[in-house]
């Protein structure tokens, strides 16, 4: 992700913040430029940014006359009522929420103690989403708009059902159903531990169902399969099967020389969907160290040395090369800065051959999609 600075002091701040902790301007991510900004609030409620900040977004419309007002916002609903967003709303557009916000199809009971906080996590870690997905180029387009197509999201608790009944983070036609529970560290550090996993965080589980998604849209609508057949395996294979047969035993035996997590051998699938996040997670975290100047190099048992210094936009370039080449010193760099100050893997996977290729098989399919 790009990183961000105050418009009127100047001051670093993150992708989540609602104020600037220098200057105290109220700040909103603008998705028409994709970038936060610091706005003031007009006699008419409406919000813009000050005549004097210029737009620093290829993706903004041209600038404003000399005269004219810029461009006036609303905030989302959820940013105005609830504050679990910061995203702005066009003022000419009839829409209440803003686009990360309208797939939501079930919000969590706000009445039930603790679940305003749950919401925030979890909508923090998918405005992180939708932010990738539209750097990408990717459709999104929500089940008000498609209903048999289109992108919605249900964040559910266990302890709002019945006992016989357990909320599954997944995917279902389009539907992304996501455990607000899992938003306490606590409960999903258990369920990590239960089964037997390397990483698992709210921001992993909207990268992996959203991949599902779009292996719908990509794969089985755009005349893929066969290429995805030949790379992934036969998606055909009884699923229910292969998941309880995972379930009970396990990956097979080197199971790291094909795929980049046990949970991936299990069904040709959760291959994809598995590959999709890493997918996600590299370019964004390139991007990131693209934005900071991050520079580092080991060397390697040949004494020859192997440097990243990523000086490209992932989300845009058109050869995988690169990604992977810069990508693969990075992440030595994170685990020993992890490791250095005792914390877990920051990133716990190695990358064999096969699984480079499954990378660069999603690059493709999403390159193409922009390019359509």
């Amino acid at each position: 992700m790009q990183t961000f600075r105050c418009d009127l002091c100047g001051q670093p701040i993150y992708f989540e913040n609602t104020v600037c902790t220098h200057c105290g301007a109220v700040l909103g991510f603008l998705p028409d430029e994709m970038r936060l900004a610091a706005l003031i609030q007009g006699e008419d409620a409406l919000w813009r940014q000050p005549d004097s900040t210029p737009s620093t977004s290829a993706l903004a419309d041209a600038p404003a006359a000399p005269g004219q007002r810029p461009p006036a916002y609303r905030q989302c609903q959820n940013y105005a009522r609830h504050d679990v967003c910061n995203w702005m709303v066009p003022a000419a557009s009839e829409d209440r929420l803003c686009l990360s916000c309208r797939p939501n199809q079930v919000i969590p009971s706000l009445s039930r103690a603790g679940n305003l906080d749950k919401w925030f996590r979890i909508e923090r870690g998918k405005r992180r989403l939708v932010y990738g997905l539209l750097r990408l180029g990717l459709p999104i387009r929500t089940k008000a708009e498609d209903p048999a197509g289109g992108l919605g999201f249900a964040f559910l608790s266990g302890q709002e059902l019945p006992a016989e009944q357990a909320v599954v983070t997944g995917h279902d036609n389009g539907l992304i159903t996501i455990n607000i529970d899992e938003a306490d560290p606590a409960i999903r550090e258990r369920m990590r531990l239960d089964l037997d996993e390397t990483y698992r965080t709210l921001l992993g589980h909207f990268r992996h169902e959203i991949g599902h998604y779009y292996w719908d849209l990509l794969i089985r609508d755009d005349g893929r399969l066969a290429a995805f057949r030949a790379l992934f395996g036969d998606e055909r294979t009884d699923y229910s099967q292969a998941l309880q047969s995972h379930y009970a035993s396990g990956g097979p035996r080197h199971w790291q020389d094909h795929y980049i997590s046990a949970y991936a051998s299990s069904h040709p699938w959760e291959d994809w969907a598995e590959t999709w996040a890493h997918y996600l997670h590299i370019v964004d975290t390139l991007d990131t160290a693209e934005h900071f100047g991050m520079a580092v190099e080991r060397r390697m048992p040949d004494d020859s040395v192997q440097r990243a210094a990523p000086d490209f936009d992932p989300y845009r370039i058109a050869d995988f090369g690169p990604i992977i080449d810069n990508w693969l010193p990075l992440t030595f760099a994170f685990i020993s800065m992890s490791r250095s100050m005792g914390q877990v893997d920051l990133y716990p996977f190695v990358l064999s051959a096969p699984v480079i290729e499954k990378l660069r098989f999603v690059h493709d399919v999403v390159r193409a999609a922009r390019d359509q």
